[in-house]
């Protein structure tokens, strides 16, 4: 793979190569049987602490490898082009820590992040609800201060880590007269907490999603992330960063779907030749081949600029995961055809990466509030 303008750098690309073996050992032979079974890969989990992978998120002082973005998306991508799902388990460690790293206390970050970065424990992000997905604003969870606690009721809805994770980032109106929204760290383990049903999902089989609900849960105002009525800030300032998670993931599957598309059509034999010798083949392979490569350039770009806080990361983000999910969502389908009736059944890996693809253009924000983030930020 050519890195093009946005050259690795050489401790990067040895690091990528690592992860690159730990996946075709690993994670590949699973990833059919984590599908199938629909059960969270513990051993996979188990498998990226001992390699340094959960803590890709954090910085060295809280036992991090201090490596920053761009190396946390290339591993969600390596991932990905073999299992959906056990990427999920990179992309959820940065979703639901970022809150604390970027907005939380010196108390919090002690706490919660090194425990995090060993794999000790597991987060989660918990922001939409039944009545609220994209328009976060309309939440109906709510959270009132009784003394030096918060007494938080209400449910969530398609929250990934349900029933895995040990404490949940949870979003809560605070003031109903203007809307404001607090940002909480909830353990899992308090009184009132359920983690609620698992969702039976078209794909990422092998990562829990759930509704939890809160019955007068309560918290210390120590449990505060950030300033309260200033929640909002806390879920976009995230959510501009996790995004890109979504975008390596999508790479990671079309890249995925692309290579083994490309390697069937070399050996499958039709009309006395290899189907990768017909026109109309070639070019389809062709489009699927640099569709992956300029969404992945794309992505690298945005990820070099979260990594110097550019002004402008909004916007690259955003274009990012929008264009990265719908080039996956078209190439896994590709990929079926290129491989007729065979890719249609489970046997081949290429119907369950377009299953997994389409989450992409769902989650983390819609293609649809892509667009709207993208319009707003160039007519400023």
């Amino acid at each position: 793979m050519a890195d093009g303008v946005y050259d690795i750098p050489e401790a990067l690309v040895d690091f990528r190569d690592t992860i690159r073996q730990i996946v075709d050992e690993k994670v590949r032979p699973r990833a059919a049987e984590i599908d199938a079974k629909g059960e969270y890969p513990w051993d996979i989990r188990k498998l990226f602490a001992e390699n340094d992978l959960l803590g890709l998120p954090f910085e060295e002082q809280y036992g991090g490898t201090g490596t920053g973005t761009l190396m946390l998306q290339i591993a969600v991508e390596e991932v990905a082009k073999a299992c959906a799902s056990s990427a999920l388990i990179l992309m959820i460690q940065e979703l639901g820590s970022l809150p604390i790293s970027l907005f939380g206390t010196d108390e919090q970050k002690q706490k919660w992040l090194p425990r995090l970065a060993s794999g000790e424990i597991s987060p989660a992000f918990a922001l939409s609800e039944p009545e609220a997905g994209s328009d976060p604003a309309s939440m109906r969870t709510f959270a009132v201060q009784d003394g030096d606690e918060w007494v938080i009721n209400g449910a969530k809805n398609w929250i990934t880590n349900a029933t895995i994770a040990d404490y949940y980032v949870v979003f809560a109106k605070t003031d109903r007269e203007t809307n404001r929204i607090t940002a909480f760290i909830v353990e899992s383990d308090r009184p009132g907490f359920d983690p609620g049903k698992l969702e039976h999902k078209l794909g990422i089989k092998g990562s829990p999603t759930g509704s939890p609900t809160f019955d007068d849960v309560r918290v210390p105002a120590a449990n505060v992330i950030g300033e309260i009525g200033r929640g909002l800030s806390v879920a976009l300032g995230t959510l501009e960063r996790t995004r890109l998670g979504a975008a390596a993931q999508a790479v990671g599957i079309a890249q995925g779907a692309t290579d083994y598309a490309n390697e069937y059509a070399k050996t499958r034999i039709a009309f006395g030749k290899p189907i990768n010798q017909m026109q109309g083949l070639q070019w389809k392979l062709a489009d699927m081949e640099t569709g992956t490569a300029a969404a992945r350039e794309l992505l690298y770009k945005a990820c070099s600029m979260a990594d110097r806080n550019d002004p402008k990361l909004a916007k690259y983000t955003s274009m990012a995961k929008l264009f990265a999910g719908d080039n996956a969502m078209r190439v896994t389908l590709d990929a079926i055809q290129v491989l007729g009736g065979y890719g249609y059944v489970k046997e081949y890996p290429v119907e369950r990466m377009m299953r997994d693809a389409k989450i992409t253009q769902i989650y983390e924000g819609t293609q649809e509030i892509q667009r709207v983030v993208i319009a707003r930020a160039m007519s400023k």
